[in-house]
């Protein structure tokens, strides 16, 4: 079958400060599609001058969507022109697979597959294509007789090494924009799942509980595939905790050590993990750690509870010298306009960050995505059903004790009052902010080239 792959332009955090990354999760798609003999292309709506009206849907047979909460209204529009092809289209991602009733019902989609799509893709097309039952695809909703039903969910992929690495030569890596100080950085996903379940965080319902990690030795070879073959020499870690099991990080940096690799990285950790395993973070600095994600959320015992976060609000500051110590950046996330939070409890968050004095503070406006305990606790108490809003800068929930003027105000606040200090004056200042809250900025692209199958460096990968 001939499948058209689509990822939707993004209306999040990271994209309003110009951060356009791949998009791995149809990379995987394509790459198990193409393995049994398919045919695939990917259009990725955030970098290639495309627009989704005029996109050749009739040249395929499928049309896939990649969905989640933000561009959610975009992705019916980009089905229903599909459909006006009478072309097939199948939604996946976190906000198709909670609101699967929706999307059917209201003939956004033919089908919606939930949970991990790499397999469910797969048997639905080969389904499709064979004329199989359809209601034997593990994991699939789809339209019946004018209502809709959903099969059994498909169990998760418990060995990860056995997917093939994600089809980057179907993607315009000359375009994307995420960088690491003055190198170009590739993203990689080495495990999947997360055990803490935070009340405001869908990773959970989505990917499970269970943590399910890739082995060392397939993570090293993916990371050999994109220092010799596309060249870089910095690489993002995306996975929800990249550092769950110490041993398997230990084990990671002590064989990228071995290798001699002159390679920066990024990835997302929690501070109680820091504190417990300062030399596992001696040992991560000396192996290219650059920058660790980290959500410390608020200054508030109280918010933090109310969240699940399972942390303990004064205990991050010893975590925080042991980052610095091994001159390994931070970037913290701060959470506004908790549901029992006043004005004054947000202002304590931005001293609490100001303290902290992160490399990079995000500060968010709490809010329920689909498939969270928080969705479910709020959902009526939404102030709008617009999904476009829903990125984290925006108020969308009615509280109690703060209005959402006042909220809105307080966001602004809170990064004015942490980047206008003297000494973070000149990192990230007002032309950012602008960019954060009213516009989009442009960044540099990096030096790649199409050669046969392959993107390769035309020259030493390096910002401009």
């Amino acid at each position: 079958m001939k499948i058209l792959l689509v990822n939707p332009p993004a209306i999040n955090f990271y994209h309003r400060i110009g951060l356009k990354l791949p998009p791995l999760g149809l990379a995987y798609l394509a790459s198990v599609l193409k393995g049994k003999g398919h045919q695939v292309r990917i259009v990725d709506l955030n970098v290639e001058p495309f627009d989704y009206l005029f996109l050749p849907y009739q040249d395929f047979d499928l049309v896939g969507i990649s969905v989640d909460t933000t561009r959610y209204p975009i992705s019916q529009k980009i089905a229903q022109m599909a459909m006006k092809y009478k072309v097939k289209v199948v939604m996946g991602g976190p906000h198709a697979a909670f609101f699967d009733k929706e999307i059917l019902t209201s003939d956004s989609a033919d089908y919606v597959i939930r949970g991990e799509g790499e397999y469910g893709i797969l048997d639905l097309v080969e389904t499709l294509e064979n004329g199989g039952e359809i209601e034997k695809v593990g994991g699939l909703s789809y339209k019946n007789n004018g209502t809709w039903d959903k099969n059994p969910p498909r169990p998760f992929i418990q060995n990860l090494d056995f997917l093939p690495f994600p089809a980057r030569d179907l993607l315009p890596l000359n375009l994307y924009t995420l960088n690491m100080g003055k190198r170009y950085s590739a993203t990689m996903v080495t495990s999947r799942g997360c055990p803490f379940n935070c009340d405001f965080c869908s990773c959970s319902e989505f990917s499970g509980i269970k943590w399910r990690t890739r082995s060392v030795e397939n993570i090293i070879e993916e990371v050999s595939v994109l220092y010799n073959r596309y060249g870089y020499r910095a690489i993002s870690f995306l996975d929800d905790n990249f550092t769950l099991n110490p041993h398997r990080v230990i084990d990671f940096c002590e064989k990228i050590l071995r290798r001699g690799w002159d390679i920066e990285w990024w990835a997302f950790s929690r501070i109680d993990t820091i504190v417990k395993n300062e030399k596992m973070v001696e040992l991560m600095g000396k192996a290219g750690l650059r920058q660790v994600f980290i959500g410390f959320e608020s200054a508030e015992q109280e918010t933090l509870d109310g969240f699940g976060k399972k942390l303990e609000a004064e205990s991050v500051f010893k975590g925080v010298e042991i980052l610095k110590k091994n001159k390994i950046d931070v970037w913290g996330s701060f959470i506004i306009g908790g549901l029992e939070e006043t004005k004054e409890m947000v202002k304590k968050t931005i001293r609490f960050a100001k303290r902290l004095d992160p490399a990079y503070a995000q500060f968010s406006i709490l809010t329920p995505y689909p498939g969270t305990k928080l969705y479910d606790s709020v959902k009526h108490k939404l102030l709008s059903d617009n999904w476009e809003i829903f990125w984290g800068g925006q108020p969308v929930i009615r509280l109690d004790k703060i209005t959402p003027k006042e909220l809105q105000r307080l966001i602004i606040r809170a990064y004015l009052s942490f980047y206008l200090r003297p000494k973070k004056l000149f990192q990230l200042s007002l032309p950012y902010l602008y960019e954060l809250f009213w516009g989009y900025k442009k960044k540099g692209k990096i030096p790649l080239e199409k050669k046969g199958d392959d993107w390769v460096p035309t020259k030493e990968i390096l910002v401009a």
